[in-house]
This record gives structure tokens, C-alpha cells and sequence, in this order.
């Protein structure tokens, strides 16, 4: 069952043909895992939400407060028997409908679909896990390439061509040829104690689980977080190299071209998110 403005609609229900989400790209989405029933990092999607929303101009409802979505994901999650179960929830804010690349309103409606998903806390992929560099199409840094919109047509395409060379997972770069992130999450790097990732900036999104690792790394001593240009050079020189997002957590790459690297950091990192995640 689908919420659609508060309506709990059959999955089947389709939306109009002159949705700006579906014509335009002119919607915003954020994908939010739920743990035994309980919205993890839910301040953080939210107000990442209402600052997108500020960006691409919509009109803010008065309703959308952090208690009216909250209600609604429960609501969604009711309707589909997993109140307490953990599972993956997507939370889409589209702008209504009418115009052409000028709309004629600023109002949104939103849409929140949910899906059942195995495990309750973040477990560590041991398997073997490829990677390499997209180069076909580079992000161009803005304030919009920091957004979870409907244009992904990069990660559509980045995606395939993972798919057709056997690749787990492809790295971004932007127009000046950086590491900005995965495919689907941001880049963390480790050299000795150096832990790096790219900043917003040069183009990566503003990552909800980047926010929780960037936190975690800060309250490790030995650990220094550095938020800086990633080079496609330096990959082959990490000690370690993981891919972080809210529905997996913590991803190890096992290989790139002809390194291969440990996951001692992800593994260390993991198990306290995990410890985080218990305590609040």
C-alpha cells in the first residue's frame, strides 16, 4: 500500500501523466531505513528535506512538520503490516502539476512507499566487492548535485555500465576529474590514519550516513577525518576504501583495477554505528 497525501492507495494506483516528477525530474526523494519499527537518522532526512525544498523553490506546507511525516511514514507502515518490522521507506516530494519548464505552482504533494528489508542493524559484506571509475558522464558541482532528486540520470546510466563490465559499484568523478562518490553513496578513503572523503562542495551528496561516519571518525582519537580532493591516483596508494548510504551502511571495496584492500576501519566503524544506533 501506497500513501499518496495522506491516502492509503493500492500499489497499483498510477499518478497522473503530467506529474512534474515524471515530466521534469521536479521532485525530491529521501530513502530512510527503518529498524524494528523505529525511523533511524529521521532529524537528518527531514531537515535535509526542507532545505532541498528551499533550493528548488517549493512551497513548504505548514503541515510538514517533523511529527506530520513521521505519522504519515507510520501510517504507510501500518497499512502494510511492518509497524515494527525494519524496512526501506522512500519519501517523494513532487511539485504539483501544470506548466512546462515553468510551473504553475509551487505546491507539492508527497508519495511514501515502503519495503520490507532483511536485517535490523547494519551487517558488514564480507564478499568480494569490484570497483572502478565512470567516466562517460562527470558532475558539475553545484548546490543541485548535492540533492536527492529524480535527475539521476548519471547513476541510471553509471549503473549499467557497471552491470555490463561485471563491476560491483562505480566511482563519480566531477568536472575536474575528482573522486566525488559511488554510485549510490559517498566515498570514504583510508591511508594510516588518515581517513578522507570529498567534500559537498565538488558535487557528492550531502549523505545522511556520510554525516553519521564523518561523526563517528571525529569521536576516534587515533583516526584524523579529513574532508578534501580525492584523485583517481590516490586510490591505488588507500590502505582501505568503503562506500557508505542509510540502507546498507558501510560497504568495503575489495578491489579496484589490481589493488585489493583490508576492512578493518569499515568493520571498526560499523559495529559502532551499530552501538549508536542501539543507545538511541
Amino acid at each position: 500500500m501506497t500513501n499518496f497525501n495522506e491516502n492509503i492507495l493500492d500499489n497499483n494506483t498510477l499518478l497522473s501523466i503530467q506529474n512534474r516528477g515524471f515530466t521534469y525530474g521536479d521532485a525530491l526523494f529521501e530513502t530512510i531505513k527503518i529498524s524494528n519499527g523505529k525511523l533511524l537518522f529521521w532529524e537528518d532526512h527531514y531537515f535535509r528535506l526542507m532545505a532541498s525544498m528551499r533550493i528548488m523553490r517549493m512551497e513548504i506546507p505548514m503541515k510538514f512538520t517533523m511529527e506530520f511525516l513521521e505519522a504519515q511514514i507510520q501510517k504507510t507502515l501500518d497499512s502494510n503490516q511492518l509497524g515494527n518490522k525494519s524496512s526501506r521507506i522512500k519519501l517523494t516530494v513532487f511539485r504539483n502539476e501544470g506548466g512546462l519548464y515553468l510551473p504553475n505552482t509551487n505546491d507539492v504533494s508527497f508519495l511514501i512507499t515502503v519495503k520490507a528489508i532483511e536485517h535490523d542493524l547494519y551487517v558488514h559484506n564480507e564478499g568480494f566487492y569490484e570497483v572502478d571509475l565512470f567516466k562517460d558522464f562527470y558532475v558539475s558541482p553545484s548546490l543541485l548535485s548535492t540533492l536527492k532528486s529524480n535527475n539521476k540520470a548519471l547513476n541510471v546510466v553509471g549503473s549499467i555500465y557497471a552491470k555490463e563490465n561485471k563491476l560491483h559499484n562505480c566511482f563519480v568523478l566531477n568536472t575536474d576529474k575528482k573522486i566525488v562518490e559511488a554510485l549510490n553513496g559517498n566515498v570514504f578513503l583510508v591511508k594510516g590514519n588518515i581517513i578522507k572523503t570529498p567534500p559537498v562542495n565538488e558535487g557528492c551528496l550531502k549523505g545522511v550516513m556520510r554525516k553519521q561516519i564523518i561523526e563517528l571518525i571525529n569521536g576516534i582519537p587515533e583516526y584524523e577525518l579529513v574532508e578534501d580532493s580525492i584523485s583517481p591516483f590516490e586510490l591505488q596508494k588507500a590502505d582501505e576504501i568503503f562506500i557508505t548510504n542509510v540502507i546498507v551502511g558501510i560497504q568495503s571495496v575489495t578491489k579496484y583495477r589490481k589493488k585489493t584492500f583490508t576492512n578493518e576501519v569499515a568493520i571498526n566503524l560499523l559495529q559502532k554505528l551499530n552501538i549508536k544506533i542501539r543507545l538511541n
